[in-house]
């Protein structure tokens, strides 16, 4: 194989085994929920820092009031993904948690068209419908195990929805920027939100046991920096729906990870749920790369 194509490829997988590692590494502390998110979104802000500071700091002049604002309330989205994602995984598995948030393309798909009036085909809506089926199908099979299963669930949808508001306001500013600027003030923002969070709420931020420590720092390089930084890396040879694609393989990372380490079993309606769900945002991804290449195809020559 091409090594132009085979380097991206090992990144891409990679990355997936990173990403999958999140919920894992949560599930193993002992911390409240807000404190693992801070202190996740603290590390990778200050491990990035140096980079930003030696390469990217100067692009600071370039950033607009708007700019601002949009990282603002992007950072302040991403805060509360975490809280809310890892809240869920306290009441629910790894594998209904993981996967009902992989439904972000949809909501993507759904913020796209009433923030920016991207038009809907069919097979855009029946995926939409296959997809949140399986949500319910997984939903169901948790209430039937207890209420508190489904309010984990609930999180984790919500979860889902915050990671999509913090992508609908930082696609722009992504966009005009550089990616070390982009992590640095969005990730140090969302480290400040957190923080508050956690004061206001008076949540301990110390003492926890040291294996907790090498679990925040662990969350920060490994599905934070390591994962999310290959797929960026990613981007220069491969498509967005590749890399979109490829994540969906996190949850199943994920499972089989909580399987042998924390010995979670999975129950049938969380597998019929999941591949409902899998198949329904693949078929999503599939069509709109096809109505990708059918816009081009339809362009006039220049």
């Amino acid at each position: 194989m091409d090594r132009s194509r085979l380097y991206p490829l090992l990144a891409l997988i990679i990355g997936v085994l990173a990403v999958s590692t999140s919920a894992i590494f949560v599930k193993l502390t002992s911390a409240p929920a807000p404190v693992i998110a801070f202190y996740r979104l603290f590390f990778s802000t200050i491990i990035i820092a140096p980079f930003f500071f030696v390469k990217n700091i100067r692009e600071i002049k370039l950033m607009t009031k708007k700019d601002w604002f949009y990282s603002i309330i992007a950072g302040v989205f991403l805060a509360f993904h975490f809280i809310l994602w890892f809240e869920s995984l306290n009441f629910t598995s790894v594998a209904s948690s993981v996967v009902l948030v992989t439904l972000q393309p949809l909501f993507a798909f759904i913020g796209t068209y009433l923030f920016f009036k991207e038009k809907v085909s069919k097979i855009a809506i029946f995926s939409g419908v296959l997809a949140i089926s399986g949500s319910v199908i997984i939903s169901w099979g948790d209430f039937k195990i207890s209420g508190l299963a489904l309010l984990g669930d609930i999180l984790a949808l919500a979860a889902c929805a915050m990671i999509t508001a913090y992508l609908l306001f930082g696609q722009g500013i992504r966009k005009r920027h550089s990616l070390g600027l982009y992590t640095f003030i969005v990730y140090g923002i969302s480290s400040m939100t957190l923080l508050f969070y956690c004061l206001l709420l008076q949540y301990p931020l110390a003492p926890y046991p040291i294996s907790d420590w090498y679990y925040f720092l662990l969350l920060a390089i490994i599905p934070t920096l390591l994962g999310h930084s290959l797929f960026n890396w990613s981007l220069k040879w491969v498509s967005t729906n590749t890399i979109s694609i490829m994540i969906l393989f996190e949850p199943v990372g994920a499972i089989a990870l909580a399987y042998y380490l924390l010995d979670e079993k999975v129950i049938l309606t969380q597998i019929i749920g999941s591949t409902v769900i899998m198949i329904g945002i693949l078929l999503f991804l599939l069509e709109k790369q096809i109505m990708k290449r059918s816009s081009k195809a339809l362009k006039p020559a220049s």
